[in-house]
């Protein structure tokens, strides 16, 4: 099969990012193998590749946004059947016994592992998934549909959590990528003004088609208080326009796994008044399941960018310059 490794991350120029042939793994015990129909292209996968994340597995195949089917289960798996549609997303493992996974705050895992980073993800042509780390999908989407879901959704659902958005409320997206796109449609969904702040003239476009109220550029100010504001791209000089565009209460979450520096905060400008800043960590199981019943009941346009599999590095090159609308996806 065609896999991709970053056998050194670093700046375009500099990193090594090898496209080889070998042959499929196995599955391990309570694993599922999973023959990959669509791998999305996060923006961690960037993070990963250009060394913003430092390394945990040497030579990891990244990929994290995988729709695929099941062609083999490991020894004691139950509950799944060869040629079941399934999901892998980011969360790979937790140890399931240390208080925050005993509480249900399973993303705050001390000993937690991720696809693509702690494990080979889907930029090949198969990959593995413990069983209990598998999502059911919903009917109605394509492959290609469904990848971004996996973490673009997910993670934006969460952030949206996180938010404190009330009935009704007024929601600030700062960045217009693969994750916001799909937040700002559950945004929508439960009768909230959108308000988008972008640099990409084309994510402006897409917001305006899905129903924001404005789309402007990426530090502009709304035209109205924001009660809530999401931070999705990662410039840390967004944050302080961010926090003074909310209204008194109002709650800024910052979305992404890696971020620029923060300036300086005035407390009277940016946090006065009981404005909060609150960060988003990975997602729980809980939040794919509940993310995924959402998609299935609303249905989600899902806007995207086909690539092929060989064409991996040309995708993640595109991701970087802001030349993908929507998410990117690779067909193996």
């Amino acid at each position: 099969m065609l896999t991709w490794r970053v056998i050194e991350p670093g700046p375009p120029g500099s990193r090594k990012f090898e496209a080889r042939e070998e042959p499929a793994p196995t599955a391990g015990t309570g694993e599922l193998l999973v023959r990959v129909r669509a791998c999305g292209v996060c923006r961690t996968d960037l993070h990963v590749l250009e060394g913003d994340l430092p390394v945990h597995r040497p030579g990891v195949v990244p990929g994290h946004e995988v729709v695929g089917e099941v062609a083999a289960l490991g020894p004691d798996v139950r509950g799944f059947a060869p040629g079941d549609r399934v999901g892998v997303a980011w969360p790979r493992g937790t140890c399931g016994a240390c208080r925050y996974c005993l509480r249900g705050d399973e993303n705050l895992c001390p000993r937690s592992t991720y696809t693509g980073w702690d494990a080979d993800g889907g930029y090949a042509g198969y990959t593995t998934v413990p069983a209990a780390y598998a999502h059911r999908l919903p009917a109605g989407y394509s492959d290609q549909e469904l990848a971004p879901l996996l973490c673009a959704g997910i993670i934006g659902f969460r952030a949206l959590r996180r938010a404190n958005l009330p009935a009704g409320g007024r929601l600030g997206i700062y960045g217009f990528g693969a994750s916001a796109h799909l937040a700002a449609q559950v945004a929508l969904a439960q009768r909230a003004t959108v308000h988008v702040m972008t640099r990409s003239a084309r994510a402006r476009q897409l917001a305006l088609e899905l129903g924001a109220a404005s789309a402007t550029g990426a530090a502009d100010a709304p035209p109205e208080p924001l009660d809530a504001a999401i931070l999705f791209a990662p410039a840390g000089e967004l944050v302080p326009p961010a926090l003074t565009a909310l209204d008194r209460g109002g709650t800024l979450a910052l979305a992404g796994i890696h971020l620029t520096d923060i300036p300086p905060l005035h407390y009277q400008a940016h946090l006065f008044q009981e404005r909060q800043l609150r960060s988003v960590t990975a997602n729980t199981r809980q939040d794919a399941h509940d993310f995924l019943a959402f998609a299935a009941d609303h249905h989600l346009r899902v806007t995207t960018s086909a690539y092929p599999l060989g064409d991996a590095e040309r995708a993640l090159n595109d991701l970087a310059a802001d030349r993908v609308t929507g998410a990117a996806v690779l067909l193996p």
